[in-house]
């Protein structure tokens, strides 16, 4: 006979045993635990691909902002009595398209301007998640899990909401990957080339706010940079090729949030402490890997003179 649920969470709780693959399998007999490494697989891809292009367009401030009005769109949410979810995304892309009211440069670099308005959204957008709180009346024993993220409530429905999603943005990306890419690189000559320079940033912007709202439902509003900036940054450390370089965030990315939610299972914490955790540690080791890499390796020469003329952030050891 299979064990109930209630058991299998008192095992939990009592900590991992001594087979892994014991341990795999009770976590996986519990569903929002399947819900939850379903949600965690979706949100990984969708933010180091996405994340990547953010990292390199030097745009890490506006994903912030973006991450950070998930809160309220979620909180006036849950005082309006709808679903969380949509609120999530409501937020986010209603800040983007505000972001991307503001005039760029002619060579699609962020003015100072852009940065004093997404400053301004950011402050708005926590005073007002405080006030919707507020404003609720109610217990809202959820606030934790919506600034620092929370895996027990992962539904069916938000699993499918947040795969859908992906799907629409990822599809998007890759047929937007090489003007952007272009557009990202050099703005000026893409712009005197014909490429849409600031449509494309809109569109950017737009996909970047529904990965922000997808990954808040994880790691929470407060911590969306432990996986859209940490496994991108870190595999652009490694290598300057652009499809290496996604296929290596990808990879980060999906280890960073496995790991996170299996550790988070058996601790009290919530799982954006080790998400965020996980991921500044492979930041870290990767920047090691590379300074250790350019430093002693054979090829230093070459590798200074690739990163010298690269206009990639960090651009670094696979393929100098």
């Amino acid at each position: 006979m299979n064990p109930g649920p209630h058991f299998l969470t008192l095992l939990a709780l009592a900590g991992p045993g001594p087979n892994p693959l014991d341990d795999l399998r009770q976590m996986l007999a519990l569903h929002f635990m399947v819900n939850a490494f379903r949600a965690g697989t979706v949100v990984a891809v969708l933010a180091a691909a996405v994340g990547w292009f953010m990292v390199l367009r030097r745009q890490s401030f506006a994903g912030h902002t973006l991450a950070v009005v998930s809160f309220p769109g979620a909180a006036a949410a849950v005082w309006l009595g709808v679903s969380v979810t949509a609120g999530y995304f409501a937020g986010c892309i209603a800040a983007a398209l505000v972001i991307a009211l503001v005039p760029r440069s002619t060579s699609g670099r962020p003015r100072s301007q852009e940065s004093a308005v997404i400053g301004t959204v950011q402050a708005f957008a926590l005073a007002s998640g405080a006030l919707f709180v507020s404003l609720y009346g109610g217990f809202l024993d959820s606030i934790t899990g919506l600034l620092f993220g929370s895996f027990l409530g992962v539904s069916d429905g938000q699993v499918l909401t947040l795969a859908l999603v992906a799907l629409v943005v990822l599809v998007l990306l890759a047929v937007l990957a090489r003007p952007l890419l272009f557009a990202s690189m050099d703005g000026a000559v893409a712009a005197a080339s014909g490429v849409p320079v600031r449509a494309l940033s809109v569109v950017f912007l737009l996909m970047l706010g529904c990965t922000a709202a997808e990954v808040s439902q994880i790691t929470g509003a407060l911590l969306v940079f432990a996986l859209l900036v940490m496994p991108a940054a870190a595999a652009q450390q490694l290598t300057a090729r652009p499809v290496l370089g996604m296929g290596l965030a990808v990879i980060f990315g999906l280890a960073v949030a496995w790991i996170s939610l299996a550790v988070a299972f058996y601790s009290p914490w919530p799982v954006g402490f080790f998400v965020s955790t996980f991921g500044f540690a492979l930041y870290v080791a990767a920047s090691a890997l590379r300074g250790l890499v350019t430093r002693y390796g054979p090829s230093k020469r070459a590798h200074g003179r690739v990163a010298a003329h690269s206009d990639i952030p960090g651009a670094g050891l696979v393929g100098a």
